[in-house]
């Protein structure tokens, strides 16, 4: 809805503010329920707060959200005219056939599936070292609110300077991130892990999700995104089984050090398969 609402000169910044929200959100609540949990136990306190979310989310939904449909009709006055895509059209496209489509949806994958495996493990890992809950609570949060804060900056640069370096750059600077946690053993070096992957993802989020809004024509955009979403949000399943699989096996050192390459090998995929879909 933001994608249409803005148009195609500001599609970066849209996301940008769109993602900050929602992972702002995560970092607070990631670290309200740390304290929730130190204080009064596992559960059920630390899941109320979460009720409540939904709870409001839908009732602004319905009473304040406004249609876009009539900005998506504008734009396309713009486009040439051109025959439909079925479902799985867009599928293909988004998924396999489309250069730029299924570079940035294998690239959401890979993000999303380091996140998976962040969630799962960082927290293992953590306790390893023998931090406490709050210590525990404030990691879970700075890499969220590093990844929120930063796409207010990232965003709006992607729309300057291009979506593909972001991606790229991105991808290679959360695999950084992922293995200075891989070798720490203290609080302020698992601090300065956690930046670091916010800081690539905070480049990566908003630029891909601008790069489907360049890529995909406006009548069946919507329909490449959510393909596109598919195969993001399915990274957090893949993820959390995959590191899950690999650490019962191998152990959680060899977990977070496969997610990281595999990371960075997808930061390799976009900068040879992916063309540049930012237009001057």
């Amino acid at each position: 809805m933001k994608i249409d609402l803005v148009g195609p000169l500001r599609r970066g910044l849209a996301m940008g503010l769109n993602e900050f929200a929602g992972y702002g959100a995560l970092s607070i609540a990631a670290l309200g329920t740390g304290y929730l949990a130190s204080t009064y136990g596992l559960r059920p306190e630390p899941f109320y707060p979460g009720v409540a979310f939904v709870a409001i989310g839908l009732v602004l939904s319905v009473l304040i959200v406004r249609e876009t449909r009539g900005h998506i009709r504008t734009e396309l006055r713009a486009h040439a005219p051109t025959s439909p895509l079925s479902q799985w059209k867009i599928f293909k496209q988004t998924s396999l056939t489309n250069h730029n489509l299924s570079s940035v949806s294998q690239a959401g994958l890979a993000n999303n599936l380091n996140d998976g495996m962040a969630w799962g493990l960082f927290p293992l890992v953590y306790a390893t070292a023998g931090l406490s809950l709050p210590q525990i609570g404030w990691l879970a949060a700075i890499y969220p609110a590093v990844w929120s804060i930063g796409q207010l900056v990232t965003g709006a640069l992607s729309d300057k300077t291009g979506r593909k370096p972001f991606i790229v750059m991105g991808m290679w600077v959360q695999a950084g991130g992922i293995a200075i946690i891989a070798l720490s053993r203290l609080f302020w070096s698992f601090a300065g892990g956690a930046v670091l992957l916010g800081i690539g993802t905070a480049m990566v989020h908003p630029a891909l999700l601008a790069a489907i809004g360049d890529s995909a024509h406006p009548s069946w955009r919507a329909g490449s995104v959510g393909v596109y979403r598919l195969w993001r949000d399915l990274g957090y399943a893949v993820g959390a089984l995959l590191a899950g699989g690999v650490a019962d096996t191998l152990g959680i050192q060899a977990a977070i050090w496969m997610i990281a390459l595999l990371t960075f090998s997808s930061g390799l995929v976009v900068s040879i398969r992916m063309r540049e879909t930012k237009r001057a």
